[in-house]
């Protein structure tokens, strides 16, 4: 475990950095950053087993983020935790950069890339099973976007990790309700999502999952378990922490672009920001933030527009 800030600071940080390597390099899929923020944040300061100075180190936790588009997180979470510089994050998603728009091992600290969907629970479930083979005490965490729970290979992985009572793996569904174009749910139906892993034979735990209290309880109540895999289902907000991104399908392929997009989603993170951190970007904020007319196409309900969503069918 880390340690070195709160929860609260680096899920904050997190946030931030996302709005800032997403700006500088026009990459995607910002409002899954900020959802999963939280998870991140609470692993990387509370839970997981690591050493900065020592990233193979044979005895850490594994940690697999499976939903790679979310990258920008985990790369975040690294850096402020010393696997490599702040600095570096603004590389993100540049030409030659190790900071891929999804996860790649060739950074310190990243066990799997990741980013074609369904595959991480696959590796993680593998690497479960060898630390119980090699009689290694360490734990598996894999966190999963609940859209990729439609790929089969999650529910394979799912079968073999309560088959050989894997109980060494964790795996935390960041469960926003949203995937690529609309409400899961209205993609493809997922309900009763618990009752699907309990069926698999996993322990599972139900939790707010921007909570950090809920968060570190359901993880406690995960290393106690003897028996089962543990999933922890966290329901999420989309676009947490930016008011005009949540539940608003239209930032999961969007930026923050220069202009209001950007100032008000720094300044909205700036009221909120904890004490005890600085902002390495805009350290007052923006002074002078442009903000948005009534004919900005942001106003526009794309969540349930028809426009987004796939009803050729009908």
């Amino acid at each position: 475990m880390m340690g070195k800030i709160t929860s609260e600071q680096l899920a904050w940080k997190i946030r931030r950095h996302g709005i800032e390597m997403t700006h500088l390099s026009g990459g995607s899929h910002v409002a899954a950053i900020m959802s999963v923020a939280d998870i991140m944040a609470v692993l990387y300061t509370d839970v997981l087993k690591v050493n900065p100075q020592n990233p193979k180190w044979e005895n850490r936790d594994r940690m697999i983020l499976s939903k790679g588009h979310a990258g920008a997180s985990i790369y975040a979470a690294l850096a402020e935790n010393n696997f490599f510089s702040v600095e570096e994050l603004k590389t993100h998603y540049q030409n030659g950069s190790r900071l891929s728009g999804h996860v790649s091992h060739h950074l310190p600290g990243v066990d799997f890339s990741t980013g074609s969907l369904g595959h991480g629970l696959s590796a993680g479930v593998g690497m479960a099973y060898a630390a119980k083979k090699d009689r290694k005490d360490h734990k598996v965490y894999v966190v999963l976007g609940d859209g990729e729970c439609d790929e089969g290979a999650v529910w394979e992985a799912a079968l073999f990790a309560n088959h050989y009572n894997l109980n060494n793996i964790v795996a935390i569904v960041d469960h926003n309700h949203m995937q690529s174009l609309d409400y899961c749910e209205r993609t493809l139906k997922m309900e009763p999502f618990c009752e699907k892993w309990k069926a698999f034979g996993w322990k599972v735990i139900e939790i707010d999952g921007n909570d950090h209290k809920d968060l570190k309880m359901a993880f406690e109540k995960a290393k106690l378990e003897k028996e089962k895999p543990t999933v922890i289902i966290a329901n999420t907000i989309k676009g947490k922490g930016i008011s005009f991104m949540e539940k608003n399908i239209l930032w999961h392929y969007r930026f923050p672009h220069n202009g209001w997009e950007y100032d008000c989603a720094v300044n909205e993170l700036h009221r909120n920001k904890p004490e005890g951190i600085e902002d390495p970007y805009t350290p007052e904020g923006i002074k002078d933030p442009e903000l948005p007319d009534n004919n900005e196409e942001i106003n526009d309900d794309h969540t349930l527009g028809n426009t987004w969503h796939p009803n050729y069918w009908k």
